[in-house]
């Protein structure tokens, strides 16, 4: 392992780390050998570090590596800077600036999984791990000023000198003294995911007699086809919807049908606002040679809201209409098989698949979730007993789970719908649109343990029960579910494309999810503007739009202003925009560009005039 260390004072903390097997220590400092080795104890460790084996460089500017170290000669797979200074009286301004040109700098010379280890004394880094933490302003915004090179904070912890065998901490104001170092933080980066370069991306489809494509939209080209579900797959989404299958299984036959459930679906859904739906305008022939093809996603569309054959459309000559949408929900084509009798009363069919819903953004409110949905056909007047036991076989599986991971157990709770009381979440509020609801079937834990909506439950309408049967229908968000369990706070890491994510859930075991990206920086931006006379301001397309621009980097949007012109009566909203990464390097340029491409776009989009 080869470690690299800068800006060393008496080479102390070098020397201890050169007695670690094998390690290959790069030893370097600022000053000339003559200046170094006139600090206490300095020459006996440099003596120490060449017995070794160490290499011991000097005149070496942290700010320049690659200038001292070639490609050719290895990259570092670990690089300490302990208590970077400018020296005498630098402020705040000058520290930072030091570490912005060193985090680029060590961009050109760390191994791909490498590791930056900065020691920084109490309260210079601006973290919550620093006790007490000064205000940001007055701080060396550490985690901010690596992010602009391409790193993440992954770790933190004490950096604890008196385990360090002969460490002695000098420097202080660029003199030979010892500084305080009692409550000192030593921080971990490593190397974000690249940013996304979002390609367009076709999908190909047979409809009826007739080959078409679609663009997919935007804000869903990084998560359209990610597999989650797939046999091979550990993702902790999967690994929930295996769970709950094997747990029901044991109460009911089951049958799972989530193979070639229709991805489109045609015509307006009764109920469901326009601006929640991912419209779609259909081409005929080839996609474009230059757009990325996703084989296989669209095998099937639904041309009604109850499913119709297809082929059958095409031969009485159903023409393709100029858009489709996304399925919001795998409940229409729930609703074909039962229209089509295709099942055996008192077996579970089981469809799963993601889903896809414009909504605004929160923590918990996802464009794209996993929907998994329980069919079950029943004799008339059993609903009551066999919905509570559907539900109680649920319970019992995630109080399991929920055990087995975190040791606490949460609440599930089945609630009637007339009678829930907590605010409606966007996954709930969008399930009241396509269908009175009986339930909603709740998690939570102390101290909320009112919780999430995490399913409903309802039946099928009359004209599709016949006399003797009557269907129910169980629907579960399984990404809600898996961020309830696994203690992941915001839906966006659930499709992170960092390997570090699906590591910890290794050969599909659930575990309690440590974030690999500590403390990420925000940045909150204003936009206001005039919005057009007349016009219903359209807010969800708002929150669309900021998907798009920032690539799913914008984690909250509220409304600051609403204000009336006396006279005219113009209205004016103003809404702080808050840029902040769940999985990767955000910079405070890269955010602000954003910002600026975001007004353009709304501009362009929603015809608002900018203030």
């Amino acid at each position: 392992r080869r470690v690299l260390l800068l800006g060393e004072g008496n080479f102390s903390f070098a020397a201890a780390l050169s007695e670690t097997p094998g390690t290959h220590v790069v030893a370097t400092c600022y000053e000339s050998e003559e200046e170094a080795a006139g600090r206490g104890g300095a020459a006996r460790s440099i003596r120490r570090l060449r017995a070794s084996g160490a290499e011991v460089l000097f005149c070496v500017d942290c700010t320049k590596l690659k200038e001292y170290f070639l490609p050719g000669k290895g990259e570092f797979d670990r690089i300490y800077f302990n208590f970077p200074h400018c020296g005498r009286k630098a402020g705040v301004v000058k520290n930072r600036q030091l570490l912005a040109r060193f985090f680029h700098s060590c961009a050109e010379v760390l191994a791909q999984e490498g590791e930056i280890h900065v020691a920084l004394c109490n309260g210079q880094g601006g973290t919550p791990a620093d006790q007490p933490r000064r205000e940001w302003h007055n701080s060396w915004q550490i985690v901010a000023v690596a992010a602009g090179a391409g790193f993440i904070l992954s770790d933190v912890h004490p950096f604890k000198a008196e385990t360090i065998h002969g460490y002695k901490c000098t420097g202080y104001r660029s003199q030979d003294k010892s500084f305080c170092v009692e409550g000192a933080l030593n921080h971990i980066f490593t190397r974000s995911t690249a940013p996304l370069c979002f390609m367009p991306v076709s999908c190909k489809t047979q409809l009826g007699s007739q080959k078409v494509s679609f663009q997919v939209p935007q804000v869903l080209v990084d998560k359209i086809n990610r597999g989650f579900l797939e046999v091979n797959s550990s993702h902790p989404v999967r690994t929930i919807k295996e769970k709950l299958s094997a747990g029901l299984s044991q109460a009911f036959p089951l049958q799972n049908i989530s193979s070639c459930i229709p991805l489109l679906h045609q015509g307006h859904p009764d109920g469901v606002c326009h601006s929640n739906i991912f419209w779609i305008t259909l081409s005929l022939g080839q996609a474009s040679s230059t757009e990325k093809i996703s084989q296989g996603l669209a095998n099937a569309v639904l041309c009604s809201r109850f499913g119709q054959d297809t082929d059958k459309n095409a031969e009485e000559g159903c023409s393709i209409p100029e858009q489709f949408y996304l399925r919001p929900s795998l409940l229409p084509h729930a609703q074909a098989i039962i229209k089509q009798r295709a099942f055996s009363p008192g077996t579970l069919q089981v469809l799963s698949g993601p889903v896809f819903r414009k909504c605004r953004i929160t923590p918990h409110s996802m464009p794209v979730f996993h929907e998994m949905l329980i069919v079950l056909a029943i004799s008339r007047g059993t609903e009551n007993s066999c919905i509570q036991m559907l539900v109680d076989n649920i319970k019992t599986t995630v109080n399991s789970l929920h055990q087995g991971i975190s040791g606490i157990k949460p609440s599930i709770i089945l609630q009637e719908a007339t009678s829930f009381g907590t605010e409606l979440n966007d996954f709930a509020a969008f399930e009241w649109q396509l269908g009175e609801i009986q339930h909603f079937l709740c998690m939570g834990t102390d101290p909320d343990p009112s919780g999430s909506c995490v399913g409903v439950v309802r039946t099928a309408p009359d004209e599709l029960n016949s006399h003797e049967l009557v269907v129910v229908l169980v629907s579960l968000n399984l990404d809600l579910l898996a961020m309830l369990l696994c203690g992941i706070c915001d839906w966006r890491m659930l499709w992170t494309s960092d390997r570090r994510f699906l590591r910890q859930f290794p050969e599909g075991e659930l575990r309690l999810f440590k974030s690999f990206s500590l403390y990420p920086p925000s940045y909150v931006h204003d936009v206001s503007f005039w919005v057009p006379d007349g016009e219903e301001f359209d807010e969800v397309t708002f929150h669309t739009l900021a998907r798009r621009v920032s690539g799913e980097m914008v984690v909250s949007i509220q409304l600051r202003d609403n204000f009336q012109q006396p006279g005219t009566g113009r209205r004016s909203l103003c809404y702080r925009v808050t840029f902040q990464s769940c999985d990767r390097a955000l910079g405070c340029q890269e955010a602000a560009e954003m910002q600026l491409h975001f007004r353009e776009e709304i501009q362009q989009h929603l015809a608002v005039t900018l203030r």
